[in-house]
């Protein structure tokens, strides 16, 4: 009887690590409403025009369907649909696509990404969560991949 308590125990230990480096993936809950997805959509405006970058940015609802877009004048128009898969990416994933990017980055099994149909790995998009509950995500394209992460943070920021 004590000899499997001490086998799950010494399980648990060493998988204890690995399990705490894992967030809970938030639910999706209700669509972001019109009126939220502007205002993450004026705050990654501001923060691009702020640092003089021309992107495209994109809100989308749990779906992946398109609430918000912007594309700043003289953004190179390949933008728009990156910024769009960016956020439709992450909302379908329920994660940040750097979080894609740095698995293919580290190379071996995570290039198995390149294969997974609707995953681009680009830092840029992020998931909206208000209430512990996924509303949407906003997608940025046109400077570097780090560059459209911050203005995408900054458009999140604006709706805590």
């Amino acid at each position: 009887m004590k000899t499997p308590r001490l086998l799950l125990a010494l399980v648990l230990a060493v998988l204890a690590p690995v399990l705490r480096a894992q967030a809970p993936t938030p639910d999706y809950g209700a669509p972001i409403p019109l009126a939220e997805a502007k205002r993450a959509l004026a705050a990654a405006q501001a923060e691009a025009v702020k640092n003089k970058w021309n992107v495209a940015i994109a809100i989308v609802d749990t779906g992946g369907h398109l609430v918000a877009f912007e594309r700043i004048d003289s953004t190179q128009y390949g933008s728009v649909e990156v910024a769009l898969e960016k956020a439709r990416t992450s909302v379908a994933f329920r994660r940040s696509t750097k979080a894609f990017q740095d698995m293919v980055a580290a190379g071996g099994e995570g290039l198995r990404i390149l294969k997974l149909p609707g995953a681009l790995p680009l830092e840029g998009g992020l998931p909206i969560v208000v209430g512990g509950k996924i509303v949407g995500a906003i997608g940025v394209s046109g400077v570097t991949s780090a560059q459209d992460g911050q203005i995408a943070a900054a458009g999140l920021a604006a709706l805590k």
